[in-house]
């Protein structure tokens, strides 16, 4: 007779692997099963154009990673994760070669914003600075898993973060702040005008300012293997190349948590049309770029910068995520920009680089968006498709056959537009808990959402933890 696991995690991703290695070092006995030949799920880094050349295929920087609760209390640096920090965390150019950026120093971000908007974001951010660690345990998680650990600062906090970007941006009167701010939202992939998306952007500030926006030296990928070296480090075991279909195909245990998409899990475990309403938002169109030299970004911060937003105005910003929103082709794409070889080496060949981007898109979107990406990477860095050797170009579908969790491309595990970024996967006091008593959720479809940040991993063990004890 097959022995009883106290947890099966299904999915190997940072969610999965977080709530693996928390229910181990509880002294649980615990195995992950992967249908991928590998474990990392959305961090993973390969070869995608040519030799020599490590490409992050879905996330490169993890501006909620270095800073976050669940990655701290965990011991990643000992099993080889070690963050690489570029000399300014993001730079937003603007066509004139100049740039508003994101900095360590929230002075030196005011600064960039010009004399009109320094003091404005002075104030915005200052009720909050240098009280990260308080700000992350209480909003990186369900608001209604209990009393904040301060709850005067988590009121203050809220009264901004529950603005739409499009309020909080009335505090700048001039277009370098403003288009700055929409950048951070756009993050989150839904309509500037959206509840939270001003609370998107503050925390990604804040983040920079706390923790940086690093990269992973090596890629993304030492994120997963840190984690999976962690867990058999507790004696939890991992299985890969393993698909699961059917509950009864796994092990006998106790819990089964699952680091996939609340759809996925339904038809796994047999739950119906229990996420009937639960709704995917728009998609990307990703580009991995083989470069024979730096980007040569005509602004000097951009050339200093880890992560690139291009896409100068509010406007244009705007009018791109609704584009996305409502089913329309990219024509001036939003793009968000990474270069990791800037500060990692070990990323390309000596003298070479590579370069990571994506812009907006209709979920499921079947269309080539590599000439509109260019052509905006083009007005902000003149010659750079003369610098391109090779390129790996995903859009939706081939997003969604990477990651299953990235239904129809839509990389963020689910739509963030209105409430559902609070409410995901559906109103509940423990999202993380199913109709069935043995299933749990754990991915990025639960609360805080998408990002490397292991939160929900970490929040849905705290779920599996409570429900073994009280059985």
């Amino acid at each position: 007779m097959a022995t009883m696991l106290d947890a099966v995690i299904v999915g190997a991703g940072p969610n999965g692997l977080t709530a693996a290695a928390e229910l181990a070092r509880r002294g649980l006995a615990v195995e992950v099963f992967e249908a991928a030949g590998a474990i990392g799920g959305g961090a993973r880094t390969e070869e995608l154009t040519l030799p020599g050349f490590r490409h992050d295929p879905c996330s490169a920087v993890h501006p909620l990673g270095a800073g976050s609760p669940a990655f701290t209390g965990l011991p990643l640096a000992r099993h080889g994760l070690e963050w690489l920090h570029p000399e300014l965390p993001m730079a937003h150019p603007f066509p004139d070669g100049t740039a508003a950026v994101l900095s360590h120093s929230a002075a030196e971000t005011a600064h960039s914003l010009g004399p009109r908007d320094a003091g404005a974001y002075r104030r915005l951010v200052a009720p909050f600075h240098g009280r990260w660690e308080t700000v992350a345990a209480d909003f990186l998680r369900t608001a209604w898993d209990g009393l904040p650990s301060d709850p005067a600062l988590y009121a203050r906090f809220g009264l901004s973060a529950a603005l739409p970007a499009a309020l909080l941006v009335r505090r700048f009167r001039d277009a370098k702040a403003r288009a700055m701010f929409a950048g951070l939202a756009a993050h989150g992939i839904a309509p500037l005008t959206g509840f939270g998306t001003g609370g998107m952007a503050l925390i990604f500030a804040l983040a920079a300012h706390a923790a940086g926006w690093p990269v992973p030296r090596g890629g993304s990928q030492a994120v997963a293997d840190a984690l999976g070296s962690f867990l058999k480090e507790q004696g939890g075991a991992i299985r890969t190349g393993f698909e699961v279909k059917r509950l009864d195909e796994l092990p006998p245990a106790r819990a089964y948590v699952f680091d996939t998409s609340p759809t996925a899990l339904a038809r796994i475990a047999g739950l119906g049309d229990a996420y009937r309403r639960f709704r995917y938002g728009p998609a990307v169109f990703k580009v991995d770029y083989a470069l024979s030299g730096p980007v040569p970004w005509a602004s000097p911060e951009a050339r200093r910068a880890g992560t690139v937003h291009v896409g100068p105005t509010y406007g244009e910003i705007g009018a791109a995520l609704g584009a996305a929103h409502h089913g329309r082709d990219p024509e001036v794409p939003f793009l968000i920009t990474a270069q990791p070889s800037l500060v990692d080496p070990s990323r390309a060949p000596e003298g070479k680089h590579t370069f990571w981007v994506y812009g907006h898109v209709p979920n499921g979107w079947k269309g080539d968006a590599t000439e509109v990406i260019e052509r905006q990477v083009e007005r902000f860095a003149p010659g750079f498709r003369d610098l391109v050797l090779a390129r790996a170009t995903a859009g939706p579908p081939e997003l969604a056959a990477r990651n299953a969790n990235y239904v129809g491309g839509d990389i963020a595990s689910g739509s963030v537009a209105g409430l559902r970024l609070l409410i995901r996967p559906k109103l509940a006091r423990v999202p993380y808990a199913t109709a069935h008593p043995a299933v749990f959720l754990c991915s990025s479809s639960t609360p805080p959402g998408p990002g490397v940040h292991g939160m929900c991993g970490h929040h849905a063990a705290r779920a599996v933890w409570r429900s073994l004890r009280a059985g």
